[in-house]
C-alpha cells in the first residue's frame, strides 16, 4: 500500500498507524501503531503520538510535544512548542494506572501556547486560546482566552485569534468582522 503522507527518514511510524493524505511527520518523531492522524497535519520535530491518540485534520503540532492515550484533538488545533498533555491524574512510578487514564478533548480551532500544560480529564473549547506557559486544570469554554497558573478565563477571542470585547452581551471582531453573543449558555458566533 502506497503511503500518501511524508515521513522524514528519522521518524518512526508504526505499521498500523492511520495517517491522512498530505500529512508531514518531521525529524525524530514517533507515531505508534494505532495512532490516528488526519489529513494535512504537520507533526514537528521530536513529537510522540501514542496508540490511543486521535488527531483530526489540519492540525499543527510544534516541536517536542507528546500526545498520549485518550487525547483527542479535533480539526484545526494548534499545539505550540513543548506544550504538555497528561493522561494520569495522580501518577506514581510504582503504581500502574493505565486503567485510570482520563480523556482530554481539544475542540476544533483551539490554540495551545508554548510550554502550556493541559491536565488530563479536561476539555478545551472551540477556538479557545491557551496562553504560553499556562496550566489548564479545568474545562475551558468556547472562545475563552486562558492564561496563568492555574489558568483562568481572562477574556475572549475570535475565531481569527484576535481578542474581542463584549458590551451588553455582544461583540464584533475588529480584525475580521465576525459577531458574537455571550449569555449564560456561553459565547457563540452569530
Amino acid at each position: 500500500m502506497e503511503k500518501n503522507y511524508f515521513a522524514h527518514p528519522t521518524a518512526v511510524v508504526g505499521e498500523a498507524a492511520e495517517i491522512g493524505e498530505g500529512t508531514q511527520i518531521w525529524h525524530f518523531s514517533h507515531i505508534m501503531s494505532g495512532a490516528k492522524i488526519g489529513k494535512n497535519c504537520i507533526i514537528g520535530q521530536n513529537v510522540f503520538v501514542s496508540r490511543g491518540a486521535i488527531l483530526g485534520n489540519n492540525i499543527k503540532v510544534q516541536n517536542n510535544v507528546s500526545i498520549y492515550d485518550r487525547v483527542v484533538l479535533e480539526d484545526d488545533v494548534f499545539c505550540g512548542p513543548s506544550m504538555v498533555f497528561t493522561n494520569v491524574f495522580n501518577p506514581r512510578s510504582f503504581i500502574s494506572r493505565k486503567k485510570e487514564f482520563r480523556q482530554t478533548l481539544v475542540k476544533r480551532g483551539a490554540t495551545i501556547g508554548a510550554n502550556a500544560t493541559i491536565v488530563c480529564g479536561n476539555t478545551v473549547g472551540h477556538y479557545a486560546f491557551i496562553g504560553a506557559g499556562s496550566v489548564v486544570t479545568k474545562d475551558v469554554p468556547d472562545y475563552g482566552l486562558v492564561y496563568g497558573n492555574p489558568g483562568k478565563v481572562m477574556g475572549w477571542v475570535c475565531q481569527c485569534a484576535v481578542e474581542i470585547t463584549f458590551r451588553n452581551g455582544k461583540a464584533k471582531c475588529e480584525a475580521c468582522g465576525k459577531r458574537y453573543k455571550k449569555d449564560r449558555a456561553g459565547v457563540r458566533l452569530v
